[in-house]
């Protein structure tokens, strides 16, 4: 792969010249089990390989040096963190002598700009054995992951999301890879909050097999039932994600329906929750649907403009507000009802063929350019 000229130039100036070339070496190496698509990642799964780090608990019991090669490694980083690679982090000792059962400590613990934490788990049943996976995330600015890497990472392309998964189910690499990969296209990467791009996104999937499952190595039964849940996880932490970004009052859920493929429903439906119009319009309850018709527009999707159905919906009700791509009468009293709840579906209807995509998102607020005005300071 190679490396943009730039990236080069910027990493070698900020790193100096020797640290700067072995990271960029890591770069355009990828490790085993990760597809790097993303030049503009530090690498940071390998550092532990350009800078051999010692981790307690080795050989000799806890406190004892531990060598751990990249493959074991990954780390994560959000807003203005940073990490150097050159040294083990000091909290690494109190990490590895308080492991256990407190995943809520670590939810709280990613928190930047989230209100407040988030975690799920569900259980599913693989080769007659109950399995369970779980997840927390950490995401409160910017938009939609696109590609996916790694086994177990996706690579979001315009989101500040950090996403943690672990599953007791055993499951091979390339069965977890699949799943994840497949799984992402329609989950974490129709996730938007700001259309901002950040360089520190990620999603890694971590499975021990402690659930005594018979390995998934090949689709079947298992492998769906493996996938399901996954999705149920995934799908939930994309809500919260969309639901608690950066100043968000309102949570954003675009279905499109009726596109004549899947391509096209997603295209739509991520412009859509993509444009800032239309996010200020459901913040101040405004019944736009000019700006909704806006975004298909521009979204470069194959749509016939006069077919197109826009409604929306909410626990207060359901308002139709164009048919055929030409606005209908409405209440704008009942209107602004339905956009006053804390939840939000864009209803799109293409008409053109039996294919849709769902994509979640939320309202432009004022506390949104607060939080970002001072981020720092």
């Amino acid at each position: 792969m190679e490396l943009p000229p730039k990236f080069v130039e910027r990493v070698l100036r900020d790193l100096g010249t020797a640290e700067g070339r072995a990271l960029c070496g890591a770069l355009d190496a990828p490790p085993p089990v990760s597809v790097r698509l993303n030049p503009a990642k530090t690498g940071t799964d390998r550092l532990p390989e350009l800078f051999p780090e010692v981790l307690p608990g080795g050989p000799g019991g806890a406190g004892t040096p531990q060598a751990v090669s990249g493959a074991s490694v990954s780390s994560g980083a959000s807003g203005s963190a940073a990490f150097s690679g050159t040294e083990t982090p000091p909290g690494l000792p109190q990490l590895d002598a308080e492991i256990g059962d407190h995943s809520g400590q670590a939810a709280e613990g990613i928190m930047t700009t989230d209100t407040h934490p988030k975690e799920i788990a569900v259980q599913f049943t693989a080769g007659g054995r109950t399995c369970t996976i779980g997840g927390i995330p950490q995401g409160a600015g910017t938009v939609p992951p696109q590609t996916v890497k790694g086994s177990g990472m996706i690579h979001p392309n315009l989101a500040t999301m950090l996403v943690f998964l672990t599953t007791d189910c055993a499951v091979s690499p390339a069965m977890l890879q699949a799943a994840l990969s497949g799984d992402v296209q329609d989950t974490f990467n129709m996730v938007s909050i700001d259309g901002d791009t950040s360089t520190n996104d990620m999603v890694a999937v971590l499975a021990n097999g402690l659930a005594g499952n018979a390995e998934i190595t090949a689709p079947g039964a298992d492998f769906t039932a493996f996938c399901s849940a996954l999705n149920s996880v995934t799908v939930w932490l994309c809500r919260q994600i969309a639901g608690d970004g950066e100043g968000a009052t309102r949570l954003l859920e675009c279905c499109v329906t009726g596109a004549a493929d899947h391509r096209t429903a997603k295209t739509v439906a991520k412009s859509i929750i993509c444009s800032s119009l239309v996010k200020a319009a459901m913040f101040g309850a405004d019944a736009n649907w000019g700006r909704v018709l806006c975004a298909i527009g521009y979204s470069g999707a194959p749509v016939n403009v006069h077919k197109v159905d826009v409604a929306f919906r909410s626990a207060a009700g359901t308002v139709r507000v164009c048919v055929d791509g030409a606005g209908i009468p409405f209440s704008e009293e009942e209107a602004k009802k339905v956009l006053l709840e804390k939840e939000i579906e864009i209803l799109v209807d293409l008409k053109s063929g039996d294919e849709g995509a769902t994509a979640w998102g939320c309202d432009l607020t004022y506390d949104y350019v607060k939080i970002n005005g001072d981020y720092r300071t």
